[in-house]
Order: C-alpha cells, then structure tokens, then sequence
C-alpha cells in the first residue's frame, strides 16, 4: 500500500535520453561521442555491406572455381514409374499426360519449366504423353506399352 511519504514516480517515466552534441555541459560536447577524426567520426558516413576494416572480405577470401552457363535449361524431370503410380492411384483416368495435367498433380513444381520424361521404371498403361523432352528409354515404354508421345518444340 503506498502512503503520500513513500511515492515514487513509475519506472522509466523519468529517465531522459542524452542529447549528444549540445554542449561541454551535457558530458557530450565536443566530438560528440564520435572521437576525433577518422570514417566514422564524419557526417553521413556509411560502410558498404561485408567491410572488414580494411581486412580482405570473405567473399574475396573465399576460393572461387567452376562455370556458370548462363544458357542452362533446368528441365522438370518425371520418371517413366513415376506415370506409372498415377495411373495406379487413379489420378490419371484418360490416359492423357501433359505439362499442365502433372502441375495440378504436384508432380512438377514449375509450370514454366520445360519437362522431360525419364525411363527408370516400368510402364504397362496405355498413355498419350506430350512433353518438351523425352530420353529413348521412356520413349520406347511408353510405345511399348502402346502409348503415344508428342514432343513439343
């Protein structure tokens, strides 16, 4: 219970921040804080992201090796097994397969990314694929299996 002897004011009601740069006075007169001279004692002064101090910067320190080719087509990969299980889970009924068709499966992630049907496993439905890019190997199970392919481009 607090009596009119005893009050304090609420904690950090009364707690004012220090105003650099106004005076000998204030304690913080003169370099204001900042030291003499030097980068970071100036106005609008300002370090570019991964300065060390002058020490070389990681990312130069850091070995650098390989190739990049700018010209790379990643292509969205399915297995000729992979068609198979859809066709087992009903998911493909009509026996069509197209780009747009294992999108809304979530087979392949990107709908911009070109597809290439890939021959590991086995097929034994009846399919009519149309795809960017196929290998021999699918092509031939997928005719085997009396299934037609259509590629694109």
């Amino acid at each position: 219970m607090k009596h009119i002897g005893n009050l304090s004011p609420a904690p950090g009601s009364r707690h004012k921040k220090k105003r650099i740069g106004r005076g000998a006075g204030s304690g913080h007169g003169g370099t204001s804080t900042r030291g003499h001279k030097g980068h970071q004692s100036r106005s609008g002064s300002h370090q570019s992201r991964g300065f060390e101090g002058g020490q070389m910067t990681l990312t130069r320190r850091i070995p650098k090796f390989g190739f990049t080719n700018i010209n790379r087509i990643e292509f969205s990969e399915v297995n000729v097994a992979t068609l198979q299980r859809l066709v087992d889970e009903k998911q493909i009924a009509d026996g069509v397969v197209s780009k747009d068709i294992l999108y809304s499966l979530g087979v392949i992630r990107k709908k911009s990314a070109p597809v290439k049907i890939l021959g590991n496993g086995e097929l034994s439905a009846k399919l009519a694929v149309t795809c960017d890019k196929i290998s021999e190997a699918a092509k031939q199970k997928i005719e085997s299996a009396g299934g037609a392919v259509t590629v694109n481009g």
